[in-house]
């Protein structure tokens, strides 16, 4: 009873392990894995791969953004699943080809010249007739026909009751069974190569040699060795980003839950970087000016590192990847946004940080100043509606198209006004909280077509949003000075009152001075409005949403069209006064009437309404720069690739074996017969066509001797 529980249950785990392997090298389980991989790769192409977690969340949502972080879709292409897939492929494709090759290699090598007279009569491409050779001769004749044709031949001796008669058995188009081994053959060969050249033996370093990802931050010499991957790593591909005048011999390899060090046999030390620019503004030339330190050796190799023109050391390529800042220094002069800030200037340098410190006593507050760009270069498109001036600066935009970049930067620009706006600086300011907000202020004043040239600081909340502007219209000096000045003395009492009396005694009537008071009444009102007012709310409103506020409250809505336009005008002449007072009082000479006055008036009444919204205490003006460059090199060791050049070479010339070859097998049977032989002749093909049709015209013209 044992012994045959026993057998059957080896006969059951036989039956279970074929089932498995059936399965395994089936078509159809192949098929499924490569469309599995066809998603797969249409995902990490749509989805953008290895961004920050925060990116995620702030484009998708929080249910969303953690389920493409738990399927690892943020890393579509080193995801565990996406690998074993891979391996699964291999395997399957792999048990296929063994499955296989044994008969089709069987098959090569036979010519089947054991088929029956009968048997060809079956075949859809069959002939008959007489020729007149004994059936020996004529079975040499047409061997050595067919061989010359490129045919291989196998010619048979038969005994029967009417004779001796011959066999002639030809094949040719033997590539086609070739091509299905190459074509299957080149699938594993390039998910090999690709296997080799992931990250596939990163993490089985990870998981068996005790590497980690390193989260934190810091020097790269203080990071230890468990997080360092050693030169002679047989497969990895990272960066490495090199300053002018620097040397770097350390990949950084980036990982989902952060990264790896992978050190070099060789440092790379950043001669001179080289960047061109076409007219649009787009780069045209990126490269690098590199000398290679052997560290075994002590070799140094010059070389230059082109965008697909790479350097290559010691099996490792090192391409040009992109280009970054290498640690600029910067001066930025703090300008308040609000009355009473004071201005200051600070130094820094482009990925470092400055400690701020707002207020005093207990309630100050510190808050990090991080440089995180300097943009040399700024060219836009200006060939749009510029954005409606005055708008909320939480709305406000630099230009409808500002973001538009050619696709070719070659291109013929047509209807597109590209303009070279200057330098910009891009810094975040974050609070004791972590929070932080970026900021992108350009240098120079921008004419944006409204009368006056403009400051533009940008800001956002989140790396997904686009940036939006907040205007600041330049004085006659091109500086921020007019505007910040107007905005201190709108804040002081005093000085408005005076702005007030100028304003009533110009503007009041002759002919009417018992008006005077009431306009003085009037103006007084509208400065201390715009200054800072009181909303429905309660809350301090200032700027135009006070005077929208106190015209829905105060005046019949009939008549609010009328009288916003004088309040409106009586608003504009006062604050010119003012900006007058100040002009007094810096020792400037007063603003003349003109276009230039009249669109810088407008603009400043737009920014001063809009200031307030602005969310940071101060913003930074870029005054002065020290520019360094630094280039941004991927290294590789990518002992696959020529595994996957040869899997796309077999892919080639399977998949044009297997379309294009058409496998032919011919039989000529030669039985004797009075004055000399009687043929039967077929043809069979792997696939019937019109030129198999004239194929087998042509050789029964040919063999038999008629048509």
């Amino acid at each position: 009873m044992n012994a045959s529980t026993h057998g059957l249950r080896v006969r059951t785990g036989s039956q279970t392990l074929r089932a498995a392997v059936e399965m395994l090298s089936s078509m159809r389980f192949a098929i499924s894995l490569l469309t599995v991989i066809c998603i797969a790769s249409v995902i990490g192409t749509v989805l953008k791969q290895h961004e920050p977690a925060v990116n995620y969340f702030n484009q998708f949502g929080p249910f969303w953004a953690e389920l493409f972080l738990a399927l690892k879709l943020n890393a579509v292409y080193s995801a565990w699943w996406f690998l074993l897939i891979l391996a699964f492929l291999v395997a399957s494709t792999s048990l296929c080809i063994a499955r296989n090759t044994p008969r089709i290699l069987t098959d090569l090598k036979a010519h089947k010249e054991n088929i029956r007279e009968q048997g060809l009569q079956a075949f859809r491409h069959k002939a008959e007739g007489g020729v007149a050779d004994a059936p020996e001769l004529a079975a040499q004749r047409i061997g050595q026909a067919l061989a010359r044709a490129g045919w291989k031949v196998k010619l048979q001796r038969r005994e029967g009751p009417a004779g001796t008669g011959w066999m002639v058995a030809a094949k040719a188009g033997a590539a086609n069974k070739l091509g299905y081994i190459a074509a299957h053959s080149a699938i594993v060969l390039v998910c090999l190569g690709g296997l080799l050249d992931g990250d596939l033996i990163v993490r089985a370093q990870m998981w068996w040699g005790g590497k980690q990802p390193f989260a934190g931050g810091g020097m790269i010499a203080d990071v230890p060795a468990r997080h360092r991957l050693p030169a002679g790593n047989p497969t990895f591909r990272g960066n490495l980003l090199v300053a002018e005048g620097a040397q770097a011999g350390t990949a950084i390899l980036n990982q989902s839950d952060g990264i790896l060090l992978q050190e070099l046999p060789f440092s790379i030390e950043l001669k001179k970087f080289i960047v061109e620019h076409y007219s649009t503004g787009m780069p045209k030339l990126f490269a690098s000016e590199i000398v290679i330190h052997d560290r075994e050796t002590g070799e140094k190799v010059p070389a230059r590192v082109e965008v697909n023109h790479p350097a290559r050391h010691r099996g490792i390529e090192i391409y040009q990847s992109s280009f970054d800042d290498g640690g600029s220094t910067v001066r930025l002069a703090a300008v308040p946004m609000s009355p009473g800030g004071k201005a200051f200037e600070i130094q820094g340098v482009i990925g470092g940080s400055s400690q701020l410190s707002r207020g005093q006593g207990e309630g100050a507050q510190t808050l990090a100043l991080e440089y995180t760009a300097l943009r040399v270069i700024n060219v836009e498109n200006f060939s749009g509606d510029p954005a409606s001036s005055g708008a909320d600066v939480r709305k406000v935009d630099l230009q409808s198209s500002i973001e538009a970049r050619l696709g070719a930067g070659n291109k013929t620009v047509t209807k597109r006004e590209l303009r070279n706006v200057g330098p910009s600086i891009t810094y975040k300011l974050r609070d004791a909280a972590g929070q932080a907000r970026e900021f992108h202020n350009y240098m120079l004043p921008v004419d944006m077509g409204e009368g006056v040239p403009v400051f533009l600081l940008g800001l956002r909340d989140t790396p997904a949003q686009a940036f939006r502007y907040l205007r600041i219209p330049a004085d006659d000096q091109g500086e921020l000075a007019g505007f910040v000045r107007l905005r201190d003395a709108l804040a002081d009492a005093q000085l408005r009152e005076q702005a007030v009396r100028r304003y009533a005694a110009k503007a009041t009537d002759p002919a009417r001075p018992e008006l005077a008071g009431q306009l003085a009444a009037s103006a007084s009102r509208a400065l201390q409005l715009f200054a800072g007012g009181s909303g429905p709310d309660g809350k301090a409103v200032g700027g135009l949403q006070a005077i929208s506020n106190f015209m829905e409250a105060n005046v019949p809505e009939a008549e609010r069209a009328r009288a916003g336009e004088v309040l409106v005008r009586i608003l504009s002449g006062s604050l010119f006064e003012l900006v007058q007072l100040t002009r007094e009082q810096a020792g400037l000479a007063p603003l003349q009437p003109s276009d230039a006055t009249q669109a810088f008036m407008s603009q400043a009444v737009l920014a001063l309404s809009d200031a307030p919204l602005y969310p940071a205490p101060m913003a930074f003006q870029l005054k002065d720069f020290t520019q360094v460059q630094a280039s941004v090199f991927q290294v590789a060791r990518a002992p696959g690739r020529n595994i996957v050049y040869l899997g796309c070479a077999l892919l080639i010339l399977g998949v044009f074996a297997m379309l294009y070859v058409r496998e032919r097998r011919l039989w000529v049977w030669l039985a004797p017969q009075a004055g000399g032989s009687r043929a039967t002749m077929a043809l069979s093909s792997n696939r019937q066509t019109l030129d198999t049709d004239r194929e087998f015209e042509l050789l029964r013209h040919k063999l038999l001797g008629h048509p």
